[in-house]
């Protein structure tokens, strides 16, 4: 039976009335309130957009009723461990040109800001380098997923850009800087006027810096997570000069090797050790 529909004119207004058949079941007449409202309360922030104008990341809020999923996902970014969390605001030309040589993405330049960052467990790096990209217009210049960790290494010639990346990251895990891993020194020596085999043996392996000649001086370290070593090859080369011949962030132990005259490997190595313990401060 069709419903029957009739117009009443009444001064200033213009009123329709539906007249509609008798229903057996009201139950299943759906208040268009109810439907709004259930539409309203299915909302949820499930991504993140840019747009070329933006300097940072706005919120899509999209439709999605699967509530348990979204929190689900909120409580696994919430366990991520931050091991290793390493801010240096300048690279040094022999660092810059040292993680150019092993980095799978953009390429540093001296003077770019880095933020080195190692989580746990491994492939939670992905979630860490998405929520940083998107948080800013950082560049990714490395990501390793080992077998237990994760790192990346973002930068950006705008050191507040970094920072932001960083913090919003942080806010994201639930955790600040204060909370990474201690950094252990596993290791740390300064062999003097190095013997030419001893020399020839170290730039036969796998090194990607400069080479060592016989008859100058080596500092060695070594620490655990492997990351801190990058900022103590930094402020070492900001103190002295001296040759960065190996710096490996990636692994169970970070390892670094200088060398040069005597006195700057001295003032190198004392700088490096001041910058670990600031970071254990």
């Amino acid at each position: 039976m069709l419903p029957i529909v009739r117009e009443q004119y009444t001064p200033g207004t213009k009123a329709f009335f539906i007249a509609l058949p008798p229903i057996a079941d009201m139950s299943k007449i759906t208040s268009f309130d109810d439907d709004a409202n259930q539409r309203r309360r299915s909302l949820t922030i499930t991504g993140t957009n840019l747009s070329g104008k933006s300097s940072g990341a706005s919120c899509v809020i999209t439709t999605d009723s699967e509530g348990m999923r979204i929190a689900r996902q909120s409580s696994n970014v919430q366990s991520i461990e931050l091991r290793t969390y390493v801010f240096l605001d300048s690279l040094q030309p022999q660092l810059a040109a040292y993680m150019g040589t092993v980095s799978q993405g953009f390429l540093p330049i001296p003077g770019d800001a880095c933020l080195w960052m190692e989580v746990s467990p491994g492939m939670a790096v992905h979630r860490v380098t998405d929520i940083a990209l998107k948080a800013s217009t950082v560049r990714l210049g490395q990501m390793i997923v080992e077998r237990a960790f994760g790192s990346l290494a973002i930068y950006h010639r705008d050191q507040s850009n970094v920072l932001h990346s960083g913090d919003v990251i942080l806010d994201a895990i639930g955790s600040n800087a204060d909370q990474r891993s201690r950094c252990e020194v596993s290791w740390t020596e300064i062999i003097r006027a190095i013997t030419p085999d001893h020399a020839v043996l170290i730039n036969r392996q796998n090194r990607r810096g400069s080479m060592i000649q016989a008859g100058m001086s080596m500092f060695i370290l070594e620490t655990e997570p492997a990351g801190y070593v990058l900022i103590a090859a930094n402020e070492a080369e900001k103190a002295s000069n001296i040759t960065v011949v190996d710096v490996r962030g990636v692994g169970a132990f970070g390892r670094l090797t200088l060398a040069g005259r005597e006195g700057d490997v001295e003032e190198a190595a004392a700088a490096a050790m001041r910058a670990i313990a600031l970071i254990n401060r």
